[in-house]
């Protein structure tokens, strides 16, 4: 490690100061996102990498979980690291000239080994340049048929106008969604005692859609961590005394994402779920955000999810054709990637993982 650079202890006030500066930053890197994983079954560590003005120039939050069958520990690390950006980098830590990085991966590889890791997945996400995947071999890892986070996504360009984003949408969202603001629907953001209406909804969706949610608690953790911060909103639409629909919505950076949503079974032809999106996106672009990931959509190519998005509605298939209509583009992160420490406990969990499947 060259002289003026360290691993230092950091506060989480400088922590989240350095993610949302860096082009990439991502709700996966906050401080808060450890916290809230840590209170459901996680144990979250950061290494942070700083100069001689003690400035952080890498940083990456790592989160540990326990393996089911006493398998050993995963070690998880989503959407980083976040590097500060030079010529010889794409700023997610790959390998480069900057004899830093190397130093970095190092201390990834010294933490997870602490943990006792049996193995580390690494979703490097949507920003890793897709032309340097296969250096990732030279840091060891290997393709991993497993994700944690859905691979495919639509991002949507919120910069310039209002009319200029509904331009980019298709007809028929541009139709519902003034449909829905006509409708005398009530959006806003939803206050710490709403999270219990979001929730029913969450699990409404869950139900209807053939996916899992997590438990109450876990939506009014990241109400406490994120909405009570200004780093998130909970926005609601209401009908005549009836909750419609609503929205968990983060942004860091330049980006906002659209994590949780739910909506009810009743008066769906009000809408209600456009118009919550819509005001969702709307909050996002006043908190300066030009990017807006719909966050999760099925893992097919744009010519296969179009083919067969009117004929399924299983797991992510149900939302897709909501959020095709939006103007964005489908995007797809570079998967999941593991790095194996014990080779033994990794193939058992690979046998594990296949069972199940």
């Amino acid at each position: 490690m060259t002289d003026d650079l360290k691993f230092s202890t950091t506060t989480p006030a400088q922590w989240d100061a350095f993610i949302g500066e860096h082009p990439n930053a991502h709700v996966l890197q906050q401080w808060a996102w450890g916290d809230l994983k840590a209170a459901f079954g996680w144990e979250a560590e950061r290494v942070a990498l700083t100069n001689s003005k003690n400035e952080i120039v890498a940083a990456v939050q790592l989160l540990f979980r326990r393996l089911p069958f006493r398998l050993g520990t995963m070690a998880y690390l989503a959407m980083g690291p976040l590097v500060r950006q030079h010529s010889s980098s794409s700023g997610r830590g790959l390998p480069a000239a900057n004899p830093f990085e190397a130093d970095l991966w190092k201390a990834i590889d010294d933490v997870s080994r602490k943990h006792h890791a049996a193995f580390l997945k690494w979703e490097p996400g949507i920003f890793a340049d897709a032309t340097v995947s296969n250096q990732y071999a030279t840091l060891g890892f290997r393709p991993s048929p497993q994700t944690v986070q859905p691979p495919n996504t639509v991002m949507i360009d919120i910069s310039g106008s209002e009319d200029a984003i509904l331009a980019r949408m298709n007809q028929g969202t541009r139709r519902k969604i003034r449909q829905s603001l006509k409708n005398g629907i009530t959006y806003s953001e939803g206050t710490k005692a709403d999270v219990a209406i979001f929730t029913g909804m969450m699990n409404t969706t869950g139900e209807r859609n053939e996916f899992g949610v997590h438990e109450p608690a876990y939506y009014q953790k990241a109400y406490d961590l994120f909405v009570a911060q200004g780093n998130a909103a909970l926005i609601l639409a209401e009908h005549e005394g009836d909750p419609l629909a609503g929205i968990m919505v983060f942004a860091k950076g330049q980006t906002a994402w659209y994590l949780y949503g739910a909506s009810s079974n009743i008066k769906r032809n009000l809408m209600g779920a456009y118009g919550v999106q819509w005001s969702a996106i709307q909050w996002a672009k006043a908190k300066g955000c030009t990017q807006y990931d719909m966050w999760g959509i099925p893992d097919a190519d744009e010519v296969t999810l179009e083919a067969q998005f009117e004929s399924r509605s299983d797991g992510l298939w149900g939302v897709y054709g909501f959020k095709r209509g939006w103007g964005g583009q489908v995007v797809r992160s570079l998967g999941a990637w593991d790095k194996v420490y014990n080779p033994v406990i990794y193939a058992a969990y690979q046998l594990v993982l296949r069972i199940r499947k």
